[in-house]
């Protein structure tokens, strides 16, 4: 399981300009099962996605046809998890 946190290259008016298909990006790899969960950093200065079902070349593909990512508007930092513990509505995800 990963953990892909978006951290913003870029004035949020920049972001914002391409938020609409950063958004289509996300419901893309929601439908193939991938992304869990997802959301804005607070403050603002970024994102966080939960995935799984893919190996870490395969996270690092996906992320790399991010819309930020190729306008070179966010960069990524991906952390791998193990998931041991999980609150009784969340236990398909442990590992």
């Amino acid at each position: 399981m990963f953990l892909l946190l978006l951290t913003y290259n870029a004035p949020v008016e920049k972001i914002d300009e391409v938020l609409d298909q950063h958004v289509a990006w996300l419901d893309e790899h929601y439908a193939a099962g991938i992304f869990l969960a997802s959301g804005r950093r607070v403050p603002r200065t970024g994102g966080v996605i939960l995935a799984t079902g893919v190996d870490r070349d395969g996270l690092e593909a996906i992320a790399a046809t991010d819309p930020f990512w190729r306008e070179g508007l966010a960069s990524f930092e991906i952390v791998e998890f193990t998931a041991t513990k999980a609150a009784p509505e969340l236990t398909a995800l442990i590992e």
